[in-house]
């Protein structure tokens, strides 16, 4: 069959490390869609990353998680969601929940072979303490915001409480930090283009005889729907005033990398950079993003949650101006990185993550051939199958070669059972929407169990289920499930804390504990 026998999770070891150590600039973009990208046919305009993609490698097999702090945590260390106790939703606002410390982050490996380690925009993995922010994990400064969402021009976030069952109230209060202290100055100031000059900044003041790590996850183009009018006025094509919008953050976005770019070269540090973008996860629908043709977007494990746009870009790639198919995951950036900066891997735990450099920059076969989408032991639904492997009932995906298997999922949702057609000249695949044109939707059977099994390679869009046509491939994926599952580590996922709330401290979400 297949499947290995065991699962390395150790990865390829560290070889054919560069003479000297590259900067390292890594973009994220946060709830971008598939298709809103200029080089996957989208109508939307991104000149910046079509260049860059088109110079370096676009990587067309690659994949993250589908919601915002799991991708990050996995980004950051390497290490599957399940093993750092954060396979269920995000880190909300007011918990008491972070990225582990057991096991050091990538910019603590960097900062320890000699690299300047800086971090703009979103951080997204807890701040109830002061371990959990990103100056204790590695970075030298920071400049942007700890939660999960907030305005573009006044920095104000918002916490629903209702999950925690501590009110059914929303507070809100300003999260815009420059390390430590609250920068209360920056009213007015949209974020993309603050947290761009924030990075230029950054290069501009740079030690030259040091290795740069510039970490810049954009808030852009996650909701709420903001972006200064001239950008949403280049897409007068669109009728859908929300989907305009959400062009004109992408394109603002695209014109900040742009910038970025350009300071890089003004500082004479781009002949020496590997650039990588990807997003955080697919695109959001219900806040206008598009996967299309992919099905499910954003808070979903189908191809649309979780195939990731994504590219890299730099001199030091042995092939370029190609396509890559190859199986890759965020995970996968930390080993890699550590091998690109001639670092190791001491006090490291084990890693679910490979180092992909041969196969970016070589067009080797990945070393990957399966990985885990995530198991969420919180989420169950449906009817058990088999007793004596992986419960079915609990939400769980994972891919091995060409097969994915879905467990536990509830098709009641538009983003989870249906695909939207993109209409002729400017559409979107939008389900529900339309930029002028009426979208035909496709829906997914009605059906009332919680097995999937599909062939990425023969179906990506995820239209036929065959499990029922392959029982040993599904037998074999629950057992790979289960072995996972006897890996995982409790879920970490407490309630909210009133004692976190803005009012209790001058307006602002800050530590507390």
């Amino acid at each position: 069959m297949f499947l290995p026998a065991t699962v390395v999770l150790w990865s390829i070891y560290l070889t054919n490390a560069a003479p000297s150590q590259p900067h390292i600039l890594l973009i994220v973009a946060d709830d971008y869609g598939w298709n809103d990208i200029g080089y996957h046919g989208s109508e939307i305009k991104t000149p910046t990353l079509d260049g860059l993609a088109k110079e370096g490698v676009k990587l067309e097999n690659y994949y993250v998680q589908p919601i915002c702090s799991p991708t990050r945590s996995q980004l950051l260390t390497g290490r599957y969601q399940i093993h750092t106790g954060l396979q269920h939703s995000i880190i909300w606002w007011s918990q008491d929940s972070g990225l582990p410390s057991d096991s050091p982050t990538i910019a603590e490996k960097l900062k320890h072979v000699g690299y300047k380690t800086h971090a703009v925009g979103k951080w997204h993995l807890g701040f109830a303490r002061v371990k959990y922010l990103p100056t204790s994990k590695g970075f030298d400064t920071f400049y942007g915001f700890w939660g999960g969402s907030e305005s573009y021009s006044g920095h104000i976030s918002c916490d629903d409480l209702h999950w925690s069952h501590v009110n059914h109230s929303r507070v809100c209060g300003l999260d815009l930090r420059d390390n430590l202290a609250i920068d209360r100055s920056q009213h007015g100031h949209y974020s993309t283009h603050l947290f761009t000059e924030k990075a230029i900044d950054i290069v501009h003041k740079h030690d030259k005889t040091k290795p740069l790590f510039l970490y810049l996850p954009y808030q852009a183009p996650h909701a709420p729907m903001e972006v200064p009018k001239k950008y949403e006025d280049m897409y007068s094509n669109i009728k859908d005033v929300n989907r305009r919008i959400y062009a004109g953050m992408v394109t603002c976005m695209d014109e900040g990398i742009r910038n970025v770019t350009h300071a890089f070269k003004q500082a004479g540090l781009w002949d020496n950079t590997i650039l990588v973008f990807t997003t955080d996860n697919g695109g959001s629908v219900k806040n206008h993003g598009s996967n299309w043709p992919l099905r499910g977007g954003k808070g979903t494990l189908f191809e649309g949650g979780v195939r990731g746009a994504a590219f890299v870009h730099g001199n030091r790639l042995a092939k370029k101006g190609y396509v890559n198919h190859e199986l890759m995951h965020v995970s996968d950036w930390y080993l890699t990185f550590v091998n690109l900066a001639n670092g190791n891997l001491e006090g490291t735990k084990p890693l679910d993550g490979f180092n992909l450099w041969n196969t970016i920059s070589h067009g080797a076969k990945s070393p990957r051939t399966e990985l885990l989408h995530n198991i969420d032991p919180l989420q169950v639904w449906g009817k058990r199958a088999f007793a004596d492997t992986f419960d079915n009932r609990v939400s769980a995906a994972i891919r091995a070669g060409d097969w994915k298997l879905l467990t536990g999922q509830y098709e009641g949702l538009p983003e989870s059972k249906e695909w939207g057609k993109r209409p002729e000249g400017q559409g979107h695949g939008i389900v529900g929407r339309s930029s002028g044109q009426t979208n035909k939707v496709v829906r997914a059977s009605s059906v009332q169990k919680s097995i999937m099994l599909y062939n990425i390679r023969d179906d990506p869009e995820e239209r036929h289920d065959v499990s029922a046509q392959h029982p040993t491939v599904v037998r074999d994926l629950l057992d790979r499930l289960k072995y996972y599952n006897q890996t995982m580590v409790p879920v970490h996922y407490p309630p909210g804390d009133v004692k976190a709330l803005p009012n209790l401290h001058g307006g602002v979400w800050t530590h507390w504990l």
